[in-house]
């Protein structure tokens, strides 16, 4: 772990590391069999606990934060672990697929491995349940991005009674807002927030558009849907408006006969060829700006804006997982076996929970922290039959990044 965190290299790489540090390396075959403990011993549990313990008395983990990411391995062939599937990289080696659970500031709590090929939304609840029996909790709110949106999940969670706040598909939009088409049109004012219900299943809820008001969500008078949050925004406006218009311009080419044709956004096939589909573009214009959001957390518990601050606190997942993936490198992965792979991921799991404590301690950067406390050292001289410390020199700003992670008692 300390290597790790340190330079991520190799098991025989490590152990030079480690003696350039002045700490007593290992051998090879020693780091070998301590891999074999982590799962026999199951250290992972240890550090999850540990990493709990810690999370409790300094931050907050009445809202978990969830997401997942894929890992890929240098190898040609699959197995039953390591599988191609769909890949956030666009990548065609075999993978892993990577859940992890951390706390509002991105401190990791849980970690689990599926298949390559498993799929996204059946990885949240697995990873939810051995958290759930790890620590015995029941009251909390589960975070995740729209790819968790199934309604397996959604009514599960409920089910076991928490609570949750996932993103909304914009498909949903035109269904969800019917009383403000009606009312409105599609005009919205910068921030505006439109607090609604969905449905939980099939098709779009159809609004009384004769009342003006919207419905406030109750799970007692709404059994068949969801509390719905939308949001719009000008600047996602823009930024959406000149997605759109790049999609479209690469659609006329390709029905043009300018580029070469595959599949593409807002053209549709007929007798007379492929067409720009005129009815899917002004539906895309309609809703550019909104964001939508999905929960089963009454408004007199959690306003609107309190659980969209919430969702948008999933950029501490992705933060970790872009530390794991580039700080960490936990890939690729060159293990084999599913025993190592697991092994390799606690080590990742521990380096990613000391590096996030360090950060947060500090205020700093993991490079920069390493960077300024790797230089310094001390020296030992032997002369005369006597042995003297010569002490490193640590200036006062390294002095104080030192004192900033190791002034906490247990720590």
């Amino acid at each position: 772990v300390l290597a790790r965190l340190i330079e991520p290299a190799s098991k025989l790489a490590t152990i030079g590391i480690l003696e350039e540090l002045g700490v007593d390396a290992p051998h090879r075959n020693t780091i070998g069999a301590c891999l074999k403990r982590i799962n026999a011993e199951d250290y992972r549990s240890q550090i999850a606990q540990k990493c709990f313990a810690h999370a409790t008395s300094h931050g907050d983990i009445s809202l978990i934060l969830y997401d997942v990411t894929t890992l890929y391995f240098e190898a040609e062939h699959e197995d039953d672990l390591r599988k191609v599937g769909y890949s956030k990289e666009r990548r065609i080696d075999p993978q892993i697929v990577v859940g992890l659970l951390v706390d509002r500031g991105g401190f990791p709590l849980e970690i689990g491995c599926f298949e390559g090929n498993h799929a996204e939304t059946h990885t949240l609840l697995p990873i939810i349940e051995q958290f759930q029996d790890r620590h015995n909790i029941e009251d909390m709110v589960i975070v995740a991005d729209a790819g968790m949106l199934s309604q397996a999940n959604l009514e599960a969670l409920d089910e076991a009674k928490m609570r949750f706040i996932v993103g909304s598909r914009t498909t949903k939009a035109p269904g969800d807002l019917a009383r403000h088409f009606h009312w409105h049109g599609d005009a919205f004012d910068d921030g505006q927030v439109i607090d609604t219900i969905t449905p939980r299943s099939g098709g779009p809820r159809k609004h009384d558009t004769a009342k003006k008001a919207e419905p406030v969500w109750d799970p007692v008078k709404h059994p068949k849907a969801w509390r719905a949050i939308w949001q719009y925004s000008r600047r996602r406006a823009t930024r959406d408006t000149k997605t759109i218009t790049t999609q479209e311009n690469r659609a006329l080419a390709i029905i043009n006969g300018e580029v070469r044709p595959k599949n593409a956004r807002f053209i549709t096939t007929t007798k007379a060829g492929r067409e720009l589909d005129v009815a899917a573009l002004d539906r895309a214009r309609r809703l550019v700006g909104l964001k939508g959001y999905q929960t089963n957390i009454p408004a007199t518990m959690m306003p609107a804006g309190e659980v969209i601050a919430s969702y948008h606190d999933l950029w501490q997942v992705e933060a970790s997982f872009r530390m794991s993936k580039s700080d960490l490198r936990a890939r690729p992965i060159f293990h084999r076996t599913r025993d190592s792979i697991e092994a390799h991921l606690t080590i990742v799991f521990t380096a990613l929970a000391l590096a996030r404590y360090m950060q947060a301690a500090t205020g700093l950067s993991l490079k920069k922290i390493i960077t300024t406390l790797r230089p310094i050292r001390a020296a030992l001289i032997r002369a005369g039959g006597q042995t003297h410390k010569l002490p490193a020199y640590i200036p006062p700003e390294t002095a104080e990044i030192i004192n900033q992670i190791t002034e906490k008692p247990g720590h």
